[in-house]
């Protein structure tokens, strides 16, 4: 770590953390771009695997919020498909997974924070939000605010421990085994990697849901 790469711009210095997520944006954003600037009848293969992962994703979405899977979808696909890129990066010789600083996850469970209250503010409307913290009883507002929080504080921890944990691991083992073992410490990695980002993916959209739906139905009542 002492080691690592960094880029001072001034007073200011970059990390490698920062410049693999800017990296890792713009390549989604460009790989975004390639699959959907010729779109075709009958799709090519970038064409279809792009649809392959769309649909995949908008069916996750549907089955937890039907009513409003065109409003969240590019949040959270969008969210996944950095989580899943951002996982696997550190696979790559000379990278480290973004998600294994707590400065990347912490800025993510932020994002997912303000996202909720927005979507919510959005769809119900400051007033009818806002009740929410009040229901049952206007008591429960304390906790409510601390959950608020708390859930946050869990998402930004819970990923950036498992994905450090994970490279430790990976990295202790072959230090001790040397390559003897490295398609197993591979596949541990990738599926390991896939799981938190669906994870942390299927949090955020059940607390986008929650806050729009929720207060559906105490504007029902």
């Amino acid at each position: 770590m002492e080691n690592e790469f960094t880029l001072a711009i001034g007073p200011v210095v970059i990390g490698l953390s920062l410049i693999t997520t800017w990296g890792i944006m713009l390549a989604v954003t460009l790989i975004a771009w390639l699959s959907t600037r010729h779109l075709d009848m009958l799709p090519g293969s970038m064409q279809t695997t792009a649809e392959g992962i769309v649909a995949a994703i908008d069916d996750a979405i549907t089955a937890v919020a039907p009513e409003h899977g065109r409003q969240i979808m590019p949040f959270i696909a969008s969210l996944w498909l950095f989580l899943i890129i951002a996982n696997l990066v550190g696979l790559i010789p000379g990278l480290h997974s973004p998600t294994r600083d707590l400065s990347v996850t912490s800025a993510l469970a932020v994002l997912v924070f303000f996202s909720v209250h927005w979507f919510g503010i959005k769809t119900q409307g400051l007033k009818n939000y806002l009740h929410h913290y009040l229901t049952p009883s206007p008591i429960l507002l304390p906790f409510h605010i601390i959950s608020e929080f708390t859930r946050t504080l869990a998402l930004a921890i819970r990923l950036f421990g498992n994905m450090m944990s994970l490279e430790m691991a990976a990295m202790l083992i072959l230090l001790v085994a040397g390559f003897l073992a490295p398609i197993p410490i591979l596949m541990l990695h990738i599926i390991e990697a896939l799981v938190q980002a669906y994870i942390f993916g299927m949090l955020a959209l059940i607390y986008l849901a929650g806050a729009i739906q929720s207060q559906q139905l105490n504007s029902q009542e």
